[in-house]
């Protein structure tokens, strides 16, 4: 998750936030394992003008709350007698397990906008995929938005109701933002649209074929590989 911070000039006083508790960490090294065998999950905060340092969280209660704000909502972080106003900036998780072993805290100036990516979340019923068998298509499924920390939306609602023909369309400039949010990205970008199902069998056509030409392509280079490599027999 990238982020950026620019400098505004204006502030607003009324925020609210989602909480959770953490304390310092002590334990580091190989006994980092205890920490996560005991429902804990270390953690680290940094940020501008802000010294790093680590934290350790309780696992379930960061699930409640990661749900809730995702990357994109600022959490107040309780650290003994200190609020820290953050974003979750990253999580680590395990590869095989995929569970959560570390998380990025970014400790937010609220005087600086940053910018960071947002889900759509797309509602409604298309009538040209109801009524005309076409099929929903989502070229777009986050955007970056740029904002104060405490004005960044959770979600961003699309409304796909208005797609009606196959030449109906959602744009970014179409997408209804929250006060004080703006997006970054091409305003006449297409977030989404319903395809004709000639088309969507033409592009499903299209994709086996490449993925058949690219195996056999793989296959033929091995071939060349292994008689490249087939050493010669000596001259008796």
């Amino acid at each position: 998750n990238r982020l950026f911070v620019h400098r505004p000039s204006f502030l607003f006083n009324t925020i609210s936030m989602i909480s959770l508790s953490a304390s310092i960490r002590k334990d580091f090294g190989k006994k980092t394992k205890s920490i996560k065998t005991q429902g804990k999950i270390p953690a680290v905060v940094y940020g501008p003008g802000e010294k790093n340092f680590s934290l350790e969280v309780d696992e379930k209660e960061f699930k409640k709350v990661y749900h809730k704000a995702g990357e994109s909502s600022l959490v107040e972080l309780l650290v003994e007698k200190d609020k820290k106003p953050v974003l979750i900036h990253e999580i680590q998780k395990d590869p095989v397990s995929d569970k959560i072993i570390h998380i990025d805290f970014y400790q937010a100036d609220l005087k600086e906008e940053v910018e960071v990516s947002v889900p759509l979340v797309f509602g409604g019923e298309a009538p040209a995929e109801k009524d005309l068998g076409g099929t929903l298509n989502k070229n777009i499924l986050e955007i970056e938005v740029k904002a104060l920390p405490q004005n960044l939306p959770h979600e961003i609602n699309v409304d796909i109701s208005g797609l009606k023909t196959f030449e109906d369309h959602i744009c970014i400039k179409d997408l209804k933002l929250p006060a004080n949010v703006t997006v970054t990205k091409n305003p006449d970008e297409i977030v989404a649209q319903v395809l004709p199902p000639q088309k969507v069998e033409e592009e499903l056509a299209t994709e086996i074929k490449e993925d058949i030409e690219g195996i056999e392509k793989v296959e033929k280079e091995k071939k060349e590989e292994v008689i490249i490599e087939e050493p010669k027999e000596e001259n008796k």
